[in-house]
């Protein structure tokens, strides 16, 4: 008992235990998880985004899509239902940053590609209560006319290689060329229609 008072009447003493505690914890649960397989090594047949996939995983980061819409299936069983195969650590692995999320004002994009035709997207994307009436997302007008000129593009590749992503000298030499010109709706309609392909198919 004189113990928990020393403790409780210490306002300081309490601090520090309690940094340790969760410092403890964090270590417990996760630093394992950097060597395990299945956290660190990327699933079967996955590749790193092609040059104008990147471009619009930037644009989706730039406009906020993140922050309505996670990319991260739960493995429940309503999540799988609805959204498809629960989202595996090594489907992430050349993703800098993560995309995950906790937060649904929209749904889980994470298994979207291929869901729509680019038309669709387009159309979502240009005035969202043209497709979907009850939408409170905002509109993106501005994406049909802007272009990307893909003059940091090789830049973007180059520094992700550093990080572990395996782009190849020739997908760096061609990237300006890939990207030069393409819209910005185009590029984020290619990032989306690629999201979670792998695992359409597995339920």
């Amino acid at each position: 008992m004189k113990n928990h008072d020393i403790v409780e009447k210490n306002i300081g003493l309490m601090v520090v235990l309690v940094i340790v505690a969760i410092s403890f914890g964090s270590l417990v649960e996760i630093v394992p998880q950097f060597f395990l397989p299945q956290t660190s090594e990327p699933v079967e047949n996955l590749k790193p985004l092609a040059a104008v996939e990147l471009e619009g995983r930037d644009i989706y980061i730039r406009e906020g899509c993140h922050v309505c819409h996670t990319q991260m299936v739960r493995p429940l069983r309503a999540e799988v239902e609805r959204y498809g195969h629960y989202s595996v650590a090594g489907e992430s692995v050349y993703e800098h940053p993560f995309l995950w999320g906790s937060k649904r004002t929209g749904p889980d994009l994470a298994r979207v590609g291929q869901r729509y035709s680019d038309t669709w997207h387009k159309a979502h994307l240009y005035n969202p209560r043209n497709v979907v009436p009850e939408s409170n997302m905002p509109a993106f007008p501005w994406l049909f006319d802007a272009k990307l000129d893909g003059k940091y593009t090789a830049k973007k590749m180059e520094a992700l290689r550093k990080v572990g992503v395996p782009y190849t000298d020739e997908d760096i030499a061609g990237a300006q060329e890939a990207v030069k010109g393409v819209t910005e709706i185009d590029a984020l309609v290619a990032y989306l229609q690629q999201l979670g392909l792998l695992f359409t198919h597995k339920r």
